[in-house]
C-alpha cells in the first residue's frame, strides 16, 4: 500500500510566532485515521519564528527526533545538555522516565523543521540527548540512516525503538531505493523536491504512508531531499 496525504490535507495551527502542520493528531488536530502510523506517532512540520520557541515543557516515554531543514534550534534540557543544531543535521530525544527540555530558535532567520515521535519499546529507560551532523553531500544519491535502535546502525543517533529515521538527497532523474519488509510502516516525506513512489506522485511535504512492500523505490522528479521513517 502507498498512500498519499497531500500537505494541503493534514492538520494545522498557526500561533503567530510557530506555524505548525500536523501529519498525525496532535494538539487541538485530531483525525482517528491519522492517529499513528505503526509505531511513528507524530511528524510535525514546524516554521519558527527568529527569537522565538518552546519554552521548558516535560516528556516522558517518547523517542522524539529533530531533523533541521533551515535556520538553527538550540536546545537545554534538566539533565544540563545544550546544544545547537543546524540545517541538515539531526538531534535526538530519549524521554524515557522524564525529562524536561527547552527549543529556541536564537538565529535572526525562520527556522525550519521535521520534529518526529517514536513509540519506544520499553517504558522508563533512561532519559537522554544527542546531536551530531549529517552532512548532506554524504548522503547523496542514497539513503543514511540518521537515528535507529536497530542492531549494526552504530553510526546513528541511538533512540530506544526498533526503527529508523533516514535522510537522502536525489537528483531529478535519479531513483534511490530502501529494503523494507512488508510488515514494517514507512513514512517519506520530501522536504524539497517532487517524487515518484509506483504511482504516486508526491511534491514537498507532502507525507507518503507505505506498508506491504520489499522495497520502496523513490524517483526524483525534481533534486529533492527526502526524510524517510522505517517502524515497527
Amino acid at each position: 500500500m502507498i498512500e498519499l496525504r497531500p500537505f494541503d490535507s493534514i492538520g494545522a495551527a498557526n500561533h503567530g510566532w510557530l506555524d505548525a502542520h500536523h501529519h498525525f493528531s496532535f494538539g487541538d488536530y485530531h483525525e482517528p485515521a491519522r492517529t499513528n502510523w505503526g509505531r511513528l506517532r507524530v511528524w510535525n512540520d514546524d516554521t519558527i519564528a527568529p527569537k522565538s520557541g518552546f519554552p521548558p515543557h516535560p516528556h516522558r516515554d517518547m523517542e522524539i527526533v529533530t531533523y533541521v531543514r533551515k535556520g538553527a534550534i538550540t536546545h537545554r534540557d534538566s539533565l544540563g545538555n545544550t546544544g545547537r543544531t543546524e540545517a541538515g543535521d539531526v538531534q535526538v530525544m530519549s524521554a524515557g522516565t522524564g525529562i524536561q527540555h527547552s527549543e529556541y530558535n536564537l538565529e535572526d532567520e525562520e527556522t525550519t523543521l521535521f520534529q518526529i515521535w517514536i513509540i519506544p519499546d520499553r517504558r522508563g529507560e533512561q532519559p537522554s540527548w544527542g546531536a551530531r551532523p549529517f552532512p548532506k553531500d554524504d548522503r547523496t544519491g542514497r539513503f543514511v540512516t540518521l537515528a535507529s535502535g536497530i542492531a549494526g546502525d552504530e553510526e546513528a543517533l541511538h533512540i530506544n525503538a526498533e526503527a529508523r529515521v533516514l535522510g537522502a538527497t536525489v537528483k531529478a532523474g535519479d531513483t534511490v531505493t530502501y529494503a523494507t519488509e512488508p510488515g514494517r510502516h514507512s513514512y517519506l516525506v520530501p522536504a524539497t523536491g517532487r517524487i515518484r513512489v509506483g504511482d504516486v506522485e508526491a511534491n514537498a511535504r507532502d507525507g507518503i504512508a507505505i506498508t506491504g512492500l520489499d522495497t520502496i523505490s523513490v524517483t526524483a522528479l525534481e533534486d529533492a531531499e527526502l526524510v524517510l521513517v522505517d517502524a515497527a
